[in-house]
């Protein structure tokens, strides 16, 4: 595979990813969201201080940018180069270039991108989201567990011969680590007790 081809893929990604879709929001509706509530860059935050448009705002953006990121590297580089660009696109959002490095925590770009290349595994992640959702309110633990799914899941297919071949099992791993990464405040403060559940006051710390 063209070396070239590889990084132009995993560039597409990232500069696709650092459009951090809540800070343009919140820069349309005069508001940083990493001043406020959580100061997390993401969906959730932007949800507890701007409320439900923005919010949904949010979400087609961080779709729409983990679309593109696959597809244009798929064009680019074929399948390597989707992986790369998916990876690269949760990269840029977590750490953007255009927002001095200070973005979101992945988790709903990452989704998008296993959604896109594997659907099936993407059903697992997203119900194991919701069922944690479900029962904990807790939007961050919801996340952990998805990710943890997801090599979970991704491990077993490849050795059952169901699944995807050994570089969607690494990149599994590596998306997973990322968002678990992200996520390492919030299990400080799952652990201590004092992580707000979604609906709470946006004054508290959350996803």
């Amino acid at each position: 595979m063209d070396v070239i081809r590889l990084i132009a893929s995993s560039l597409s990604g990232y500069f696709l990813g650092s459009a951090n879709t809540s800070l343009i929001v919140g820069k349309i509706y005069g508001t940083d969201v990493r001043k406020h509530g959580s100061g997390n860059a993401g969906m959730t935050n932007t949800l507890r201080i701007l409320g439900k448009l923005p919010a949904l705002l949010v979400v087609l953006g961080d779709v729409l940018k983990g679309i593109l990121a696959c597809y244009l590297g798929a064009m680019i580089a074929g399948y390597p180069g989707m992986l790369l660009g998916g990876f690269f696109a949760v990269i840029g959002h977590n750490w953007p270039a255009y927002f001095r490095f200070k973005g979101g925590k992945g988790a709903l770009t990452s989704i998008t991108v296993i959604f896109y290349i594997d659907w099936k595994i993407g059903l697992i992640v997203t119900s194991v989201f919701l069922a944690v959702f479900a029962l904990s309110r807790y939007v961050s633990l919801g996340s952990i567990a998805g990710a943890l799914a997801l090599t979970i899941s991704a491990v077993v297919m490849r050795i059952s011969g169901s699944g995807n071949g050994l570089m969607f099992v690494i990149f599994s791993i590596l998306i997973s680590a990322l968002v678990i990464l992200r996520h390492k405040e919030n299990i400080k403060r799952l652990l201590s007790g004092t992580e707000a559940k979604l609906g709470m006051s946006s004054d508290r710390k959350g996803d």
